[in-house]
């Protein structure tokens, strides 16, 4: 109870691990909740969270609600999962993809991931996993990050036009990015321009954080 008032003066590390792939892994407490961070960016349940729920919010509650299947590409501390589960009241299956073991433990051990029956984390590589799956989900959230980085594939036509093709008829894509730099910003008005398919409506939304852009993608009937 004491470290839970403290941290409301000041984060509490808990945890602190390497890993290959994610680098520096901390999990902490703020404000006497635990968040998960990397070493420059928060990767679940601090800002993080607010962000993609206001995504969700954009989606809206009342179509979330006809979802039956979800994809979440890059779950790390899974914060969006417990938004669909507890904001949402979503009763779908939701798939999870990691690429990071240590931080699928770090998900497990702290965050109680395991403890979700309607969740199945397959640990694989984003890119891999879209293009072998034969499954289409109703919303497909993309969170891929390496700390601040954002892998290139994310951007590539393929990519983008493989993730549509796994879309179910009325299907959503939310699509958090990190904007960093003005290339970034030129980056994401050509990712919009370029991607304005037949038969998907692709839009971006007002920013809640300087740094997060979320690209929305609706197929159309």
């Amino acid at each position: 109870m004491l470290k839970k008032i403290r941290s409301y003066f000041a984060p509490i590390k808990l945890v602190h691990l390497k890993s290959s792939l994610s680098k520096t892994i901390e999990v902490s407490l703020e404000k006497g909740k635990l968040v998960l961070n990397t070493e420059n960016t928060n990767y679940s349940y601090g800002n993080l969270q607010q962000v993609l729920k206001y995504g969700l919010q954009n989606i809206g509650a009342s179509k979330i609600a006809t979802m039956r299947s979800v994809l979440v590409l890059g779950v790390a501390g899974g914060s969006v999962i417990k938004t669909l589960l507890e904001d949402f009241q979503f009763k779908g299956k939701i798939t999870g993809v990691e690429i990071d073991p240590v931080i699928n433990q770090v998900a497990t051990d702290y965050f109680k991931l395991d403890q979700i029956p309607q969740l199945e984390i397959i640990i694989e590589d984003a890119f891999a996993f879209v293009l072998k799956t034969k499954n289409t989900y109703d919303l497909i959230i993309i969170d891929v990050f390496q700390d601040t980085k954002m892998p290139n594939f994310l951007f590539q036509s393929f990519f983008v036009n493989r993730v549509c093709f796994l879309l179910k008829p009325n299907g959503t894509i939310l699509f958090n990015t990190m904007l960093l730099t003005p290339e970034d910003t030129i980056r994401n008005k050509k990712y919009v321009q370029d991607h304005n398919l037949t038969n998907y409506k692709i839009r971006t939304l007002p920013r809640m954080e300087a740094h997060n852009e979320l690209i929305v993608i609706e197929k159309q009937d």
